[in-house]
Parts: C-alpha cells; structure tokens; sequence
C-alpha cells in the first residue's frame, strides 16, 4: 500500500537582514537550507519536500540539494513581519489548486534550526499517527529557565509572579520541586492540514516530539553563526548531514586532466559589462588567460567554454582564442552532459570552472568542480577547489598553470 502523502515544506526568504543570504550562506561545507533539505528527503515517511521561497537564487540551491520548487512565495508573503500561516496556506492552496495534491501531513523545517538528530522526523510523524487526537506535534527542549521563578512588573514598579500557580511561593521552592517546563525549538512541526486551513500552525491539541538540547541551535545573527560552526565539528553531535558532495579536492593531480570546460562570465570577465548609447556590451578580460590557454593547448589538453551568456561578446572572445563554445544555453548541467558525450570525454579527467548558482548543476559531473576566488556563496560552499584568482583577474591563467604545473612536477 502506498504511503500517505506527507510534505515537508521549508521556508526560506531571501530578505535576510541579521545575516544577509542567510538562507544559502555556507555553514561547514553546504548552504544553511542544505540541512533542512537533507532532514526532509532522509525521512521515510515524507514523500515530498518543496521549499517555499521568493528568492531565484535560494529556489535554484534548493533544486541542486534535491528540493522543488512548484512554485515562487508571492512578495506580500515574504516581507519581515510575514508569519508562517500565510506562507503555508499559500503553499496548500497553490499545490491543490495547480496539481490536485493535497497532503495528510504538513511538516515544517525551519533553516534556522539545522542541526536534527538522524530519525527525528519519522518520530515526529509517528506520535501524530499514534494520537489521532493531536492537531499538531511541535519539537521541545526542557527550559533552561523555569517560569514558575520568572517575573513581571506591575504598575507600580514591584515584582509579580510571572505565572499563576498552585503553589506558594514557587520562586523561592527547589527547581526539582516544581513541574517541568518545555521551550519549543525551531527544528520540526507535524501539522494536520485542516488545522493550518482553519487559521493555525497548531491547533489546540499539541503533542511533544523531545529532543535533545545539545542540538538547540538558532542562527539569528554572526555570534550564533560562529557558535554553530564550532558546533559542527564535535564529532559526537550525530546530525542528518546534506549528501552527494564529493570530497574536497586537495589539488589538481598531474596526469589526470583531459578537458576543461569553462564558464565564460564572471570567469574570463569580472562580471561587468560596459553598455554603450546603442546598446552594445562589451566586456573586461585579462590578457594573460589568452597565453595560459595557448600553452594548454598545447599540452594536449582539450578546453571548452559553456555560456548562458547569448551576446555575440562570448563567440567573439572564443574564436579570438581559438576555443570551441556553446552560448546561449538555459540548461548547463544537460549542456554539459552533452558534451562529455560528443567529445567521448572521461568525466573524471575533467575540469569544471564557475562561479554562480546556475553552474551548480554540472559540479556533480566532472572529476572536479573549481570555483573563481569571487564565487556567489553557494558555489564557493559546493566546489572542490576554490581558486586565488577572481574573475577576468586571471582565474583562467592560474587553472592552466596549475595543470601545466602538475604535469611538469610528474615529467609529463
């Protein structure tokens, strides 16, 4: 029987103002949003996992860690003050609306909480299973402070118990004596979707999944940032880590490169582009990428250049250097593939360089991914090898000297 259709929904704008790009700001080695992404499609019990976005650059990271993206967050849905029942009412009614889906289980994932035990969603689902009486389960911690000995001012300037009790003087009775209290986290909600259509993201019957404190973490701003990096090495915090990264490469092996394949903007080019009064583009390159390639060629390897550039600047460049290219192209990954296979390319002996969001998709086909030194974030956070050039500062030079290099260090 198939499973029940359960969706894990992981929102993520891109108006971050504590931490810009927040979102998709590395954290060890993978974008922030990558954990959550992970927790979701490690779940057996999830069947979908989409992130609810209004940012192309945050959707298109989504997709390369394996989340959809039906859909872009409207911006009236995206702003500072913007709680999470629109975003997830938007959301369930888009999908019922485009595709006819309607989930039994609404899980959210929230980025900022990206450290998650191995298991944690399953269990969470299973408690909503095994009480059908629970509108919602919400992920907690034991407080670290108990409100029985927390206060408020009154009027008058004096102290007041923060809380009705049943008991005297609770503040001033043993913290074992008092009740146990719980603070919710930010790690997981199970919701029943006929909750969140009626106006809540938890309806009145909430159910406890527990978790462990050590993996309480909230990244609001840098200090919470650096505090969770550290938090990453400990290699006795068993977290669901983002999969399908090859490791780091160290350095470009002699021997062991047969084709290059190059972006063109913001690798050959700083990026820029100067506009004349007609319109014309042209570009700033950097001369010494010309003989770098001249001596690579003649060293025997093959290069390309793959562009979704479509002005005539980056056929113009490649004949001046006599590189094959294809421009134009929207879909770089199965561009790429494409040429592997007309040119009967090793996909181990070869090189990628980049440096954007829209590179991504063809890191997962080469023997290594390098990125220019001035790489969009999420580049920088999945490349083998980051390089110490910028773009059109060089970056080309410095990959073919390091073949070259590796060639001569092995007497090739």
């Amino acid at each position: 029987m198939p499973s029940p259709p359960v969706l894990a929904l992981i929102p993520a704008r891109g108006g971050s103002k504590g931490i810009p790009g927040k979102n998709i700001k590395p954290l060890g080695e993978h974008p922030l949003i990558a954990y959550s992404i992970a927790a979701g499609l490690s779940a057996d019990g999830v069947t979908r996992v989409i992130v609810s976005t209004d940012d192309d650059t945050i959707a298109e990271v989504a997709r390369t860690y394996g989340a959809e993206t039906p859909f872009m967050r409207p911006a009236e849905f995206a702003q500072d003050e913007t709680t999470d029942l629109p975003v997830f009412r938007h959301a369930l009614g888009w999908l019922a609306e485009n595709e006819g889906y309607r989930p039994k289980v609404v899980v959210q994932l929230r980025p900022t909480s990206p450290f998650r035990p191995p298991g944690l969603v399953d269990q969470a689902l299973a408690v909503l299973v095994e009480n059908p009486q629970a509108s919602s389960v919400r992920g907690v911690v034991p407080s670290g402070q108990n409100p029985y000995k927390m206060w408020r001012l009154a009027e008058s300037g004096a102290l007041e118990p923060l809380l009705d009790s049943p008991f005297e003087e609770p503040y001033n009775m043993p913290r074992q004596a008092l009740p146990p209290t719980y603070w919710q986290t930010g790690h997981i909600d199970a919701v029943r979707p006929a909750v969140i259509e009626d106006g809540s993201m938890s309806g009145e019957r909430i159910f406890p999944v527990h978790i462990d404190p050590r993996y309480l973490v909230d990244l609001d701003n840098l200090l919470d940032w650096e505090r969770a990096e550290w938090r990453l090495k400990d290699p006795s915090l068993d977290i669901v880590h983002p999969e399908g990264r090859r490791p780091r490469a160290r350095r470009l092996f002699p021997g062991q490169v047969d084709l290059v394949v190059f972006d063109f903007d913001g690798v050959f080019t700083d990026n820029t582009a100067f506009v004349d009064q007609d319109g014309v583009e042209s570009v700033r390159v950097h001369r010494g990428d010309g003989m770098g390639i001249e001596l690579l060629r003649e060293a025997g390897v093959d290069m390309f250049v793959l562009s979704t550039e479509p002005n005539p600047v980056v056929a113009a460049r490649c004949r001046k250097l006599k590189l094959p290219y294809l421009h134009g192209v929207g879909r770089k990954g199965e561009a790429l593939a494409g040429i592997l296979a007309e040119r009967g390319a090793d996909p181990s002996r070869t090189i990628y360089v980049g440096n954007d969001v829209n590179d991504l998709p063809c890191f997962p086909l080469v023997g290594c991914a390098l990125v220019v030194a001035d790489a969009h974030p999420a580049a920088l956070a999945q490349a083998d090898l980051v390089l110490a050039r910028r773009g059109g500062d060089g970056a080309v030079r410095e990959v073919c000297d390091r073949i070259l290099a590796g060639r001569a260090s092995a007497g090739e």
